[in-house]
């Protein structure tokens, strides 16, 4: 991946910014469901007789999906064209969506949702690296800071829309509900998204790469999974096989002559290096908190969904108020100064939530959540930008579908991590649920400390001094 010093900032017109809305539909809109539907896993056990355990496969299957579906976000985009791509991807999400609502058992509704992550997967990486090629790289920072708000309000508002949509519709429509967003979506693009030609030189595809990374990938995540649910043999299985097959993949992508399908020399660069490892810590802290406190809220308080995606609403106000601030500053002030910064104010909002044994009020909860909400907007936009603005653009699917590969997977590992965490403190402190949760919180600050760690790594220069 060659680099280059990012421009001189440019002025984002009305036009882009219209282009970046509708890109952010799509994004939105898959984010959004698989929250929507966590709220409804109990009446989907009612409606289909299922066990919890089998249930709990509606939105693991999803994450599966989506983990083996990024990798080959940037090979697509690439070869047939941002534009095309990002469009296949919002009508495979749907046609999952229509599959979904109308499925008859607990094993259609999970083999329809692996449909609907296959396009859920697919639409981040090819909207960011479709919105970084429109918008240029001396645009990139203020666009991308508008975007990359949208994954940290869907966690606050899914809880919302789905116990509305429940309150006063049936199940299907959890699934429904993304018919008018994804076909608006598709309409505005086909109108006003300009048509990005595919990369010049066409490369093969890695298909032994993609043998080995996705399903590497979904098996781990899958293992980890099992760990949380504290199923020791197909845990053990899982994990083991996960991590041999993507420490093939590494000998396979530094060896191979073509192009991997994610080439592990980038992140040996920097600063490639530096902002993977702070996305991957910080998707973990993120991700874990946003599976805690909601668990926290409806075992450890005994609010309804609703109630708990209220107390959430916070977090999504500091991140819209946060967005704003990074899109004045993004180009102006040093990539570090802001991620840093962030991340300090990350684990300042996570701190009371180590005291929840102690019974903390929900005035401080709040505040606690604004302050998160507005350090998480401050560090993924920087950090795209870092990368965005600096290579190629022919190469701009491949480094998007490796961040949002690595946004991805560090979610995933994160909140496996934390729930194996929790069942243990459960174990150890009994009855004390929120000292249980309380002392999970300590191992989400040690992540955002290790982010913190990370970040010093990235630029300390200005964009229009680099």
């Amino acid at each position: 991946m060659t680099t280059a010093p990012a421009p001189p900032a440019e002025r984002v017109d009305r036009d882009l910014l219209r282009i970046a809305f509708i890109l952010v539909l799509g994004t939105f809109m898959a984010s959004l469901d698989a929250t929507i539907v966590s709220v409804g896993l109990d009446r989907l056990t009612e409606e289909f007789g299922a066990s919890v355990a089998e249930i709990q496969w509606v939105s693991s299957a999803y994450l599966l999906a989506v983990v083996a579906a990024v990798p080959a976000s940037g090979w697509l985009a690439g070869r047939f064209g941002g534009r095309r791509v990002w469009l296949a991807a919002v009508g495979v999400f749907l046609i999952g969506s229509v599959l979904c609502a109308s499925a008859w058992s607990a094993s259609s509704l999970i083999a329809f949702r692996v449909v609907q992550g296959l396009g859920g997967g697919l639409l981040p990486a090819a909207g960011q690296a479709l919105l970084a090629r429109v918008a240029g790289p001396g645009r990139t920072g203020k666009v991308i800071s508008v975007v990359a708000v949208v994954p940290l309000l869907s966690p606050v508002f899914g809880p919302l829309a789905g116990g509305s949509v429940l309150a006063v519709a049936p199940w299907p429509w959890l699934f429904l509900v993304n018919l008018p967003i994804g076909v608006a979506a598709v309409l505005l693009a086909r109108r006003y998204v300009p048509v990005v030609p595919p990369a010049p030189q066409r490369t093969a595809f890695d298909l032994r790469g993609a043998l080995l990374l996705s399903p590497g990938l979904a098996v781990l995540v899958y293992g980890l999974t099992e760990v949380a649910h504290d199923r020791a043999v197909p845990a053990t299985i899982g994990v083991v096989a996960g991590v041999v097959m993507l420490g093939a993949f590494t000998v396979h992508g530094l060896r191979t002559r073509s192009v991997p399908l994610v080439d592990p020399r980038l992140f040996a660069r920097q600063p490639f290096g530096a902002a993977a490892l702070a996305l991957v810590v910080l998707g973990a802290s993120v991700f874990g908190t946003t599976f805690l406190l909601p668990l926290y809220f409806q075992s450890g308080r005994g609010m309804s969904a609703w109630e708990a995606g209220l107390l959430l609403a916070p977090q999504g106000l500091g991140a819209a108020a946060g967005s704003v601030l990074v899109n004045r500053t993004i180009s102006k002030v040093a990539p570090r100064t802001l991620v840093v910064a962030g991340i300090v104010l990350i684990l300042a909002g996570t701190a009371p939530f180590t005291w929840l044994g102690h019974g903390v009020p929900d005035a401080v909860i709040a505040s606690a959540l604004v302050v998160r909400g507005f350090g998480m907007s401050m560090v993924g936009a920087p950090v795209m930008n870092i990368v965005y603005s600096r290579i190629e653009p022919e190469q701009l699917p491949r480094a998007a579908g490796a961040l949002n590969l690595l946004n991805t997977v560090g979610g995933s590992v994160g909140t496996a991590a934390v729930a194996v965490i929790l069942e243990n403190r459960l174990a150890a402190t009994g009855a004390d649920v929120p000292a249980a949760f309380g002392a999970t919180f300590w191992w989400v600050l040690g992540f955002c400390l290790f982010a913190a760690a990370a970040a010093t790594r990235l630029p300390r220069t200005r964009p229009r001094e680099a």
